[in-house]
């Protein structure tokens, strides 16, 4: 379950086309990505943004599409629905999760290639991407490139989390550096991946049609289950550093950190853990000729 806090702008009901493949999500047609168990508990709550994002999508021009980042393709399924027939592109850099892609048949084109490098062979109407690109350094050159793969008139659409200066992550990072494991988890942290909405819009107004729209948006996840948040930051931020640890000292990392939490994060009298998300949301068309 989550709530959705006021944004800057209002986010209209997900259309048939979205309605249909969530249908399908909760009825186990499609698995989550990265790490299945973890990611089906909180489904709802991590693909629900990039059908925001979608929704917020409008008219595109003729061309191709691409999704960059596609896990087990929910998104890619539903953008391959809402403008049929026309080729698509979507590529992930992990092989489990595009063989759990594949597995429904579709016409969607499924890549193994890293983002950072890919292009697309010719110009396309659509570069999707949500939840993937805060893995990623050098935005500053990435959001141009993005947008140079752009017929004119076409779209990038982005979503990413912005929510690091929150206490789940500074209490990660406390936590990384103040065991016997800090120096193997130190180089791991990134404080800052996502910059702030100023920052993308200096980068893409030159380079794109008037109305670039960039909004902010804080859901309010609410959890269930014991050390909740814990769970959730299992299926994301604390991988690349759960990763780095084994047996013991991965476990006494973890239980140091569960006690952060528990603070930052107490159980309500319902049983609920409520953990606030903020997401930063990006739509910029391309100019014309």
């Amino acid at each position: 379950m989550c709530v959705k806090l006021e944004s800057a702008f209002p986010v209209p009901q997900a259309p048939e086309w979205a309605m249909k493949i969530a249908v399908r999500r909760r009825t186990g047609q499609t698995a989550m990505a990265w790490d299945p168990a973890t990611y089906l508990r909180f489904s709802d709550e991590r693909l629900r943004p990039g059908f925001d994002l979608l929704a917020r999508v409008g008219e595109l021009p003729t061309g191709p599409l691409a999704e960059l980042g596609c896990g087990t393709g929910v998104h890619a399924r539903a953008i391959a629905e809402r403008w049929p027939g026309r080729a698509f592109t979507a590529i992930d850099s992990s092989p489990e999760m595009l063989k759990q892609a594949a597995a429904m048949p579709s016409s969607i084109r499924w890549v193994e290639a890293d983002l950072t490098s890919w292009a697309p062979p010719e110009r396309v109407a659509l570069v999707f991407s949500n939840a993937v690109l805060q893995w990623v350094d050098r935005h500053e050159e990435l959001f141009p490139r993005m947008m140079d793969m752009l017929v004119p008139g076409g779209m990038l659409a982005v979503q990413m989390p912005r929510n690091f200066d929150a206490p789940s992550h500074v209490l990660m990072r406390d936590a990384a550096r103040a065991g016997p494991w800090a120096a193997r988890l130190k180089p791991l942290l990134r404080p800052d991946p996502v910059g702030s909405p100023e920052t993308y819009y200096d980068r893409l107004a030159p380079l794109a049609e008037d109305g670039l729209d960039i909004w902010e948006t804080e859901y309010l996840h609410v959890l269930s289950g014991e050390d909740a948040v814990l769970t959730w930051m299992r299926g994301t931020a604390l991988r690349p550093l759960l990763n780095a640890l084994e047996g013991s000292e991965r476990a006494d990392f973890e239980r140091a950190l569960a006690e952060r939490l528990r603070r930052a994060y107490p159980r309500r009298a319902d049983g609920h853990t409520l953990l606030p998300f903020r997401r930063i949301f990006i739509l910029a068309r391309a100019k014309g000729t």
